[in-house]
């Protein structure tokens, strides 16, 4: 049996997995369809596979400065971590923390302050980095994901200059379509199986007992019944086993 590598092989695989040909599922196309779209949304909001972290530039604009926020693409990105590099009131220039750390680096005082010794240059660079965020802390950011919005608690007229960059460190989508292998994913195969079969359970509902000729009876509720138990199963699964831990932060 081939790999699901795209949409409509993971339906048909879905389907063969319920019985597809020798049983007549009754799902209609636009049904499966919705179904994939509920598994892979869950598995990608959730399974530590189905986004990456990763960092992206971008430049500030006119419009950003006027708006007050930056305009990040729900479709593409679940969280926003943190922006980099991040004013936080520091000042630009040749007056921000970084740029006088840099201008007065290692070269210039390495060899008489520390005896040639990382160690006591590493403990230096730590301790102004614990100076900086004591003292200016870092601008907090809001990510209004519906709203496709990110804000920087930054002073947008001193702090942003047009055409200066930034990164954003995120959890990028992981897209099916670009990365097929996804839809051979173990977890999701199963989570889209059981889906189709609550859809195909919740159709036969109303035909509860209802005999057939040739002596079969339809149990819509039954099949029901035993998908959702499934999937309270999977979904327990998705938590305890593929979900990342939550992070933890220190005050």
């Amino acid at each position: 049996m081939s790999a699901p590598n795209s949409r409509d092989s993971l339906v048909e695989y879905a389907l063969r997995r319920l019985g597809k040909p020798v049983i007549e599922i009754n799902v209609d196309c636009k049904q499966v369809e919705d179904r994939l779209d509920e598994a892979l949304e869950m598995w990608q909001e959730f399974h530590m596979d189905g986004t990456e972290k990763v960092y992206e530039p971008y430049q500030i604009t006119a419009a950003d400065i006027t708006n007050k926020y930056i305009t990040f693409d729900s479709d593409t990105y679940t969280n926003i971590i943190q922006v980099i590099p991040d004013s936080g009131g520091g000042g630009s220039g040749m007056f921000n923390l970084e740029y006088q750390l840099r201008l007065q680096d290692y070269t210039a005082f390495g060899a008489a302050t520390f005896g040639n010794n990382i160690t006591g240059y590493k403990m230096y660079h730590q301790h102004l980095s614990l100076l900086q965020e004591i003292l200016i802390g870092k601008s907090p950011i809001r990510y209004s994901r519906h709203a496709d919005k990110l804000y920087i608690d930054w002073d947008w007229e001193t702090d942003a200059v047009e055409g200066q960059y930034i990164v954003v460190q995120a959890h990028k989508i992981i897209d099916p379509d670009s990365f097929t292998k996804v839809y051979n994913d173990i977890w999701l195969k199963d989570y889209m199986v059981e889906l189709v079969r609550e859809q195909w359970g919740q159709n036969l509902s109303k035909f509860a007992g209802i005999q057939l000729p040739g002596g079969v009876t339809l149990d819509g509720p039954s099949i029901k019944a035993e998908a959702q138990q499934n999937l309270e199963r999977l979904r327990t699964e998705l938590k305890e086993m593929y979900q990342e831990p939550v992070d933890f932060y220190m005050g």
